[in-house]
C-alpha cells in the first residue's frame, strides 16, 4: 500500500485480545499497512502492539449489551471516519445497515451459524428459539444484501450466505504457535490431558470430567482446564464430580501460558456433543492441538473424521459416552510412540494446510479489492 486507509473493527461479544479479531484480523491489517482501530467494551483506551483500541463502557449484562453498548459500539464507530468497517456479532447488524446507509463500506464477519447457533442458547426460551433464529436469519439475509462483504469462518457458514459476497477465513493457527517449542520431548511428559478454550456442558466438559473417573488409578491421568466456566453454577457441579480431583483448573490464562501447558500435554481433547451449530463446526481447538503437535481425541462428527482420518492425527469417539472418551486417553498413554507420531502428522497438516498466513492472504485481498 502506498497510503494508509484507516480501518474499523467492532465487536460488543469478544474481547478486546479476541484472537480472530485482533491476533489475526487487526495484526495482520496493521502489517499490511491499514490504520486499524478497534472498538470494544472495555475498561480503559489506548494501543494494542499496533492496533489501537477505542473503548465503550462495558456492559452489566446481556439485555444491556445489545441495546446500550451497540448504541455505544455505533456512534464511536461514526466519529471515526473510517474507510471500511467490519464487524463481527450478529447482533451488530443493525449497526451495519446503519453505516451502509451512512455511505460507508462494511464488511460482515460471521464466526458461527447464527440460526443454528440459537437452537441451543439457554437463555432463550425453547418454545421460541425456532421463531427467533428465523428472524435472526432474516436480518443476516437482509443485512448481507447491503454489506459489501461477508466473511465466512468455516465452508459449512458460507454455504448459507450470498457466493459472489462471501469469502471463507478459517480460524486456523498463527505460524508462531505452530513452531513454539518449549522443550519438553513427549515421552517426558507428565499422564496429562489438555482443554482450552469454553467451558460448557454442549462442549462435553461433564463426559471429560467423567473419564477421568474411569481411570485405572495406575496410570495417575490428569486434565489441565483452562477457560471459563458457563454457566456459573456449572462449576460446583463439575467439583461434585469423582474426576474432578484428576483436573488442574486454571481459569482465564493467556496464549503464551496455553502454548506452555500444551507442550507438558499427551494429547488435546474437543469432544463437543451433537448439536447443529458443532457437527458442521471446525474448531479452533482442534487446529491449536495439531499445531502444538498434540494428537487430538475428537468427537465423530463427518466433517472432523474427514481431517482427523485424512492426516491420522488422533481418536475420533462417542462424545457423549464418558467410557468412550477414557479408553482413548488410555490408549494415548498406553502408545507413546504412536500418539507422538500422530502429533507430529497434525502439526505438519497445520504447516501446509491450516494456517493463518494461508486464511489472511485471502483477507487482504478482500480488502485490496475494496480499497484498491
Amino acid at each position: 500500500m502506498t497510503d494508509s486507509r484507516r480501518i474499523c473493527h467492532l465487536t460488543t461479544v469478544h474481547r478486546p485480545d479476541d484472537v480472530r479479531i485482533y491476533h489475526k484480523e487487526c495484526r495482520s491489517l496493521s502489517r499490511a499497512g491499514y490504520e486499524v482501530t478497534l472498538v470494544a467494551p472495555h475498561e480503559g483506551e489506548g494501543h494494542m502492539h499496533d492496533v489501537t483500541l477505542r473503548a465503550v463502557p462495558k456492559p452489566a449484562g446481556r439485555r444491556q449489551r445489545m441495546v446500550a453498548t451497540t448504541r455505544q459500539v455505533f456512534t464511536a464507530a461514526l466519529r471515526l471516519k473510517a474507510d471500511l468497517y467490519h464487524f463481527h456479532d450478529p447482533e451488530l447488524i443493525p449497526v451495519g445497515i446503519l453505516l451502509r446507509l451512512c455511505g460507508k463500506r462494511v464488511i460482515y464477519d460471521v464466526h458461527e451459524d447464527v440460526a443454528r447457533q440459537i437452537l441451543t442458547k439457554g437463555w432463550i426460551p425453547k418454545s421460541l428459539r425456532r421463531a427467533v433464529g428465523r428472524l435472526a436469519g432474516v436480518a443476516e439475509v437482509v443485512g448481507t444484501a447491503l454489506f459489501q462483504r461477508v466473511v465466512a469462518a468455516t465452508p459449512a457458514i458460507a454455504e448459507h450466505l450470498p457466493p459472489v459476497k462471501t469469502v471463507v477465513v478459517s480460524n486456523f493457527p498463527l505460524a508462531e504457535e505452530i513452531e513454539f517449542v518449549a522443550g519438553t520431548l513427549y515421552a517426558q511428559r507428565p499422564p496429562r490431558f489438555w482443554y482450552a478454550g469454553g467451558i460448557t456442558r454442549l462442549r462435553g466438559i461433564t463426559e471429560i470430567v467423567d473419564a477421568l473417573a474411569q481411570f485405572p488409578a495406575v496410570l495417575d491421568a490428569s486434565l489441565d482446564l483452562a477457560g471459563v466456566i458457563r454457566p456459573d453454577s456449572l462449576e460446583q457441579e463439575l467439583r461434585e464430580q469423582t474426576g474432578w480431583k484428576r483436573v488442574r483448573f486454571h481459569g482465564w490464562i493467556t496464549r503464551e501460558a496455553m502454548l506452555h501447558l500444551a507442550d507438558a500435554a499427551r494429547a488435546g481433547i474437543v469432544t463437543f456433543h451433537p448439536v447443529p451449530n458443532h457437527t458442521d463446526a471446525q474448531p479452533n481447538k482442534l487446529f491449536e492441538y495439531m499445531a502444538a503437535g498434540l494428537p487430538v481425541i475428537a468427537s465423530d462428527f463427518p466433517r472432523w473424521r474427514a481431517i482427523v482420518e485424512t492426516h491420522q492425527c488422533g481418536l475420533l469417539v462417542d462424545p457423549q459416552d464418558a467410557g468412550a472418551i477414557a479408553d482413548a486417553m488410555q490408549w494415548i498413554l498406553e502408545h507413546p510412540a504412536e500418539a507422538e507420531a500422530m502429533g507430529e502428522r497434525g502439526r505438519q497438516a497445520v504447516r501446509e494446510h491450516y494456517n493463518w498466513d494461508r486464511e489472511s492472504r485471502k483477507l487482504l485481498s478482500v480488502y485490496e479489492e475494496l480499497l484498491g
